[in-house]
């Protein structure tokens, strides 16, 4: 059978229904009854199928029909796309009310701090009656979330490598900078190279997270042991609170520091630490109106957001020496 001879103009949404009503009924008259139609009406619609099909989907037996081996797999097809019609109506139905129904999205550090919150922002604008999840966790932990379904998708920095069942969307691109409080010692004009800031104490990422590896190479780069007086910590507040109350010193996205009158980010060049970031989703899964809504309005934040970043680049001073 040529695969065109469904997608002619014969096969219609009712024949579906009808077959998919066989089967849960088991007989052509309850079928019958369950769809208020007459029994020669489902008979000649379920000949309509088989002929278009080439093949039986049910066998005929004394007390009733069950499917055929041909049957089978085609009334799950069936059942499949009249779900997936049913979803659509249903979001189109939200969309006309303004209730998109939930969106459930990761994050962790890159992203938290501008973008995720200007989206989710804009979105509330546009549709006030839509619920927003946003769950933190590392990012180990929120692709596990995402591959067992438990989100839309994730924000934030963007892995060199996947899962063959994930794919990546860049928004923009974040360097890492060091940063330390409004006030602390260092600003004073002592030294700010690599070497002079291991006397103070620092926070680092736990390890096995990227940065943490990334952190690691720059120091190793440098000939410099890590410093002795470290706190390692993924925890945004209780990273925040340590960095605005104590003299440690810290490697965050930019805009973290940026946006933040307690915090000034420090000439330290890190060249070698960028980090793309984006968004995470799963391949195989088309994005529910809520999660679209959202996306969108990432990509128009994140265009904003890279815009900043290269006006940023270009106004900073460079470091001395």
């Amino acid at each position: 059978m040529a695969t065109d001879r469904l997608l002619d103009g014969r096969l219609k949404i009712r024949h579906l229904v009808l077959i998919t009503a066989i089967a849960d009924e088991g007989t052509l008259v309850r079928a019958a009854e369950s769809l208020h139609i007459t029994q020669p009406v489902v008979t000649r619609g379920l000949r309509e199928v088989e002929d278009i099909l080439g093949v039986p989907l049910f066998e005929r037996l004394p007390r009733g029909v069950v499917p055929t081996p041909y049957g089978r797999p085609f009334i799950e097809r069936a059942r499949s796309v009249l779900a997936e019609l049913r979803t659509a109506g249903e979001e189109v139905r939200l969309l006309q009310t303004g209730r998109l129904g939930t969106v459930t999205v990761g994050t962790h550090l890159a992203g938290s701090n501008l973008l995720l919150p200007r989206a989710i922002a804009g979105l509330k604008a546009e549709f006030p009656r839509l619920t927003v999840v946003v769950r933190e966790g590392t990012p180990d932990m929120l692709q596990q979330l995402l591959l067992a379904g438990d989100l839309d998708f994730t924000v934030g920095r963007l892995s060199p490598a996947v899962p063959v069942r994930l794919e990546q969307e860049r928004l923009h691109l974040e360097p890492i900078r060091l940063v330390a409080r409004e006030g602390h010692p260092v600003h004073d004009g002592h030294g700010t190279s690599l070497a002079d800031l291991i006397a103070y104490p620092w926070i680092f990422p736990v390890a096995q997270t990227a940065l943490r590896d990334e952190l690691e190479a720059v120091f190793f780069h440098e000939g410099l042991p890590l410093p002795a007086d470290r706190v390692e910590c993924t925890s945004m507040l209780t990273l925040r609170n340590l960095l605005v109350s104590t003299d440690v010193i810290a490697a965050l996205p930019m805009f973290i520091a940026v946006d933040d009158r307690e915090l000034r980010i420090l000439p330290t060049p890190l060249s070698s630490v960028r980090r793309a970031v984006g968004v995470t989703k799963l391949k195989d899964r088309a994005p529910s109106a809520a999660a679209a809504a959202l996306l969108g309005h990432l990509r128009e934040e994140g265009a904003l957001l890279a815009a900043l970043e290269r006006d940023y680049a270009h106004s900073e001073p460079r470091p001395l020496g």
